[in-house]
């Protein structure tokens, strides 16, 4: 078996005990976010398995995007990511 050559860790455990790989996120040509692809990369990026740097690039995001999911999630979990939820979670 061949492993790809890659900065930083391989695989992260996440505080409820389950580990976290690189094969666990999302595809890089995601066009459809949904809740869960979308905390898989907050999860990513908070627990170190990603740098923040690197998943904007990969993922073609902008920092303010990336940083709306990051503080919906550390506020709201995962929920407050997804779209029909948005006028429960997000205050004007």
């Amino acid at each position: 078996m061949y492993l790809k050559k890659v900065d930083g860790p391989r695989m992260v455990r996440l505080p409820d005990g389950t580990t976290m790989t690189r094969a666990d996120l999302p595809a890089p040509d995601t066009r459809r976010w949904v809740a869960s692809r979308k905390a898989a990369v907050v999860r990513a990026v908070i627990y170190g398995l990603l740098p923040e740097g690197e998943a904007l690039e990969i993922y073609g995001l902008s920092e303010d995007e990336f940083n709306e999911w990051k503080t919906a999630v550390l506020r709201h979990g995962e929920a407050a990511l997804k779209a029909t939820a948005l006028q429960k979670y997000r205050q004007p």
